[in-house]
């Protein structure tokens, strides 16, 4: 009877003792910060160093801007709009300010937004007078009964919601436009020869996003594009689809995709990251190699994502020759653009 009893003491401290464990690292996960700004062909050689380090001082302070957030208590929420506002506040980048020209020489921006706790989001496409779709999305979300808008409509609701409105010229920089402008004769040129164009792949795409785990544990994630070069007859990627390009879910993981968004779209690229995480039991790192080396690059897709878990793990992954991307995570700061920069994950 003793030894039976004794058994059963040091089992349910055991027991005890695991489950201690477990909160303690739930607990004390760190919090951190993953941002992107588009992968694509980025050879080493692309930029010039000046280029290159401006660059990195935007990535360097968008980490700071929502790192600075969840330092002081705020929300994952929070901090993924403060790092995205800050690149689409930028140039630099495709997404506001630095949004790519469509067909017609206009910009069409697209963002969304998800809470990994109450698995709400919020999402919009195809709108022109937003300085920063990232808070339309947000305001999608957290004050209407809906997931995603759309075009004029969104923009009467931005209106509703007192959202900075800005005239088409806002997004006219000159590095876009001639961009757009030499797009343009490149499919002149290829027309004249009965060819396709082969504009390179940084005409496809290009998006900023984020991922964040705050101290309460909570995951969020954001994405924000101008879309790609030369897109014609409405068309919308996949940044503003939850599932493809942004998913969040405390369970699982906070994703954030840039790359050739048809595929993105098709795969789901996001919400499986996710679903494999929680259902299979993988790994982010596992997961997101299944997606990006394997299944999306034998479907002919190319790009990347970043992908944090509740224990503040987390990848920066892409099947392209670099992608702009930076972690904060404690006194630990990174930023890189190609591919040999820096480890990946951690």
């Amino acid at each position: 009877m003793f030894k039976s009893l004794l058994f059963k003491s040091l089992f349910i401290t055991a027991a005890l003792a695991c489950v201690s464990s477990v909160a303690v690292a739930e607990e004390t996960a760190p919090v951190t910060i993953v941002i992107h700004g588009g992968a694509g062909a980025l050879e080493p050689g692309r930029y010039t160093p000046a280029q290159e380090a401006a660059f990195e001082e935007k990535l360097t302070e968008a980490l700071n801007a929502g790192y600075g957030v969840l330092d002081e208590g705020g929300s994952s929420l929070d901090a993924v709009v403060a790092a995205i506002v800050v690149m689409e506040d930028s140039p630099l980048f495709n997404a506001g300010k630095g949004a790519v020209f469509t067909r017609d020489g206009k910009n069409e921006l697209d963002a969304s937004i998800m809470d990994g706790a109450a698995k709400n989001a919020g999402a919009v496409a195809g709108v022109t007078h937003i300085k920063n779709p990232i808070r339309l999305a947000r305001a999608v979300m957290e004050n209407s009964e809906h997931v995603m808008m759309i075009g004029k409509g969104a923009e009467e609701f931005a209106e509703q919601q007192q959202l900075t409105f800005v005239p088409r010229s806002y997004f006219k920089t000159d590095a876009r436009w001639r961009a757009y402008k030499d797009a343009l004769q490149q499919e002149k040129e290829a027309a004249a020869q009965d060819r396709e164009s082969g504009l390179p792949h940084d005409f496809k795409y290009g998006t900023v996003g984020v991922v964040a785990l705050d101290s309460n544990g909570d995951l969020a994630a954001g994405t924000s594009t101008g879309g790609m070069t030369l897109k014609r007859f409405g068309r919308v990627g996949d940044a503003p689809i939850i599932g493809a390009g942004t998913y969040a879910d405390n369970n699982s993981c906070a994703v954030s995709s840039t790359g050739w968004g048809e595929f993105f779209i098709r795969w789901t690229i996001a919400r499986d990251i996710c679903a494999q995480v929680e259902y299979a039991g993988k790994s982010i790192a596992d997961a997101t190699d299944d997606m990006i080396h394997h299944r999306l690059q034998d479907a002919g897709g190319d790009g990347g994502v970043i992908v944090l878990d509740p224990y503040g793990n987390y990848v920066m992954d892409f099947n392209s020759a670099g992608m702009f991307r930076g972690v904060r995570q404690g006194d630990h700061v990174e930023v890189a653009i190609y591919r040999d920069d820096a480890p990946p994950a951690e």
